[in-house]
């Protein structure tokens, strides 16, 4: 880790060499992360903590195209693929990865799942950011993380004018 400074304010930042893939192995051992959605964050995240040895389940509604892309992709119904609530209630870590119209939406059927000792992760920080909004306001018992890209999904880079997509 090292400390940046911009302007009077001093930040400590993580980088990838503090955090090597035996080490993050090791911290998230015993831990089993529930991604939630399979979209453009949801897909290539659960995919690559899968293909790291990562703990790693997703939990999708149980009828259309990400449940069948999921599939595809390795995912098996009942033993790494569930319903959203199983899997909020098996994981650990959930990492929120639906929209953000289905974040506000599932929000009261999540809430019951984040339980004393879990961690709540999100990839974009629309629906905390704007809780007041939202209603997304977790309990006080649990860890928040945020790590919010700065770029677009390559799926969603094509469409959108000037967009970098995976680089």
């Amino acid at each position: 880790m090292r400390q940046i400074k911009i302007g009077e304010s001093a930040e400590t930042v993580v980088e990838r060499a503090d955090f090597p893939l035996e080490r993050l192995k090791a911290i998230l051992g015993k831990e089993t992360v529930a991604v939630l959605g399979y979209g453009v964050q949801g897909r290539g995240q659960s995919l690559n903590m899968k293909d790291n040895g990562v703990p790693v389940i997703v939990g999708l509604r149980d009828s259309g195209r990400g449940w069948d892309l999921a599939q595809q992709d390795g995912w098996v119904p009942g033993k790494t693929l569930f319903s959203l609530d199983e899997a909020a209630q098996r994981g650990s870590i959930i990492q929120y990865l639906l929209s953000d119209a289905g974040q506000k939406e599932y929000w009261p059927r999540l809430k019951p799942f984040l339980t004393a000792g879990k961690a709540l992760y999100f990839s974009h920080g629309f629906s905390i950011v704007y809780s007041d909004q939202t209603g997304v306001i977790p309990p006080k018992d649990i860890d928040v993380i945020l790590v919010a890209p700065q770029r677009l999904g390559h799926d969603r880079a094509a469409a959108v004018p000037g967009g970098q997509g995976h680089q």
